[in-house]
């Protein structure tokens, strides 16, 4: 298992609502939670995954949903079991839309 950290300054979208979680942890697939926590302004991401040696891949996927969305004071957690780049785009986008729209 291999643990990354990134974090984006200056956010401009917040969100209010509780901690949503969104995915199902199994072969190929990940999970995602997303809830609010005070910093100042920051998204931060954490991810867990099972495939070694992306972080390079893990970053730029990062970057793009941070250009898309612009969360701010906003922590996410992914627990990846070998999702590939789609599939975390997928499943980030479903949960900041969960998370600013307020669907379940």
């Amino acid at each position: 298992m291999e643990t990354l950290n990134f974090r984006f300054e200056n956010g401009s979208r917040k969100i209010a609502v509780p901690p949503q979680l969104v995915g199902v942890v199994s072969s190929g697939n990940l999970e995602v939670l997303i809830e609010p926590a005070p910093l100042n302004g920051a998204c931060e991401i954490e991810i867990r995954t099972a495939a070694n040696g992306f972080g390079a891949t893990w970053q730029a996927v990062m970057s793009d949903f941070h250009e898309r969305w612009q969360l701010a004071d906003t922590r996410i957690c992914i627990n990846d079991m070998g999702a590939t780049p789609a599939v975390v785009s997928l499943r980030l986008d479903q949960a900041a839309e969960t998370m600013t729209t307020g669907a379940p």
